[in-house]
């Protein structure tokens, strides 16, 4: 691997990163979630920055790009663009993701593209609705895939990146879950704890204290993201539950990731309120 980290930069932030409704007697009301659409809009994009120690390395930028009609079914398309920086000597990373999923947030489909010095490598997820996935992987330029498969799970699975906007969505109490992944072929799992007190939180994007909610949790697997472990997460204390920054253990150690531009119509960090 010439010496370069050939993993991922960032977790199911992930997993990481991964809602509730304001009202004006409180703005933590636990009674439930809201819907779908009022959570997520088509064109949202964010990009974040990633930092090891005081270095920057990176950064990584998720969309959730269309919405289509697939078999009779609203589908979801959702995707994530990770990158180092230049120059660095102990990381190369250059990966592409995405994940189709429908209003349940279980996926129907999950494709990763990995580049490298001299070869792109691939995966494919096809997620049937009789539980079973097509598998494919292999190489660009080549001929026959290295991996073709279809495997039977014992239930519905999310994949590394539709987990992300699982975490989003049911944040919305105070709870802690155990979500099943299907990860490098494998079932496994993600614990997570959503915690409803109110935090503040720095960026260097905006000059106020962004009002958040925490959630932390921990991996049984090594993420799309390098996720390895550990995380903890702030989402925005609104009905959208924005990430704004995490802490990650990932395959180079501790990484801190924080937002730096978003597209989203009408939004902005929420300020904290005396």
């Amino acid at each position: 691997m010439n010496g370069k980290l050939k993993g991922i930069l960032f977790p199911t932030f992930i997993l990481l990163f991964f809602l509730l409704r304001v009202n004006a007697q409180s703005r933590n009301d636990l009674t439930g979630n809201v819907p779908f659409e009022q959570r997520f809009s088509i064109g949202e994009e964010f990009t974040y920055l990633v930092k090891y120690a005081f270095i920057n390395i990176g950064e990584l930028k998720t969309k959730l790009y269309a919405k289509e009609t697939i078999d009779g079914k609203a589908v979801y398309k959702s995707s994530v663009k990770i990158d180092s920086y230049d120059g660095l000597p102990f990381v190369d990373i250059h990966q592409y993701y995405e994940s189709w999923f429908d209003s349940t947030l279980f996926p129907v489909y999950f494709q990763a593209y990995l580049y490298y010095e001299k070869d792109t490598s691939y995966v494919k997820y096809f997620f049937k609705d009789d539980n079973k996935v097509h598998v494919l992987r292999g190489k660009f330029g080549k001929t026959k895939h290295t991996l073709d498969t279809t495997v039977t799970l014992d239930k519905k699975y999310l994949d590394g990146l539709s987990l992300l906007y699982f975490a989003r969505y049911n944040f919305y109490k105070h709870q802690t879950i155990t979500t099943p992944c299907y990860v490098n072929e494998d079932t496994t799992s993600t614990i997570i704890t959503y915690h409803i007190e109110e935090d503040e939180v720095e960026i260097d994007e905006v000059d106020y204290d962004i009002d958040c909610l925490m959630l932390d949790g921990r991996t049984n697997f090594t993420g799309i993201f390098g996720l390895t472990g550990d995380f903890q997460g702030w989402f925005s204390n609104d009905v959208y539950r924005i990430p704004i920054k995490a802490n990650l253990e990932v395959l180079i150690g501790s990484v801190k990731v924080e937002l730096m531009h978003w597209k989203k119509k009408g939004w902005k960090p929420p300020e904290v309120k005396d």
